[in-house]
């Protein structure tokens, strides 16, 4: 796999992630430890973007 095509899997990944943290906010009682793990998964995702981008 290519750099280009990891970074497009991150933000691919990331971009699922986001729906899914949106999809949770939007239910009549979100769960805020599954809110929690969301967010922490994108921020991983984007610090890993980053370092990838930074080469």
């Amino acid at each position: 796999m290519s750099l280009d095509e990891k970074i497009e899997a991150l933000k691919l990944k990331h971009h699922k992630l986001e729906a899914a943290l949106e999809e949770e906010k939007s239910r009549p009682q979100p769960d805020e430890v599954e809110i929690s793990i969301i967010k922490k998964q994108k921020l991983r995702i984007k610090d890993q973007l980053a370092s990838l981008s930074a080469l």
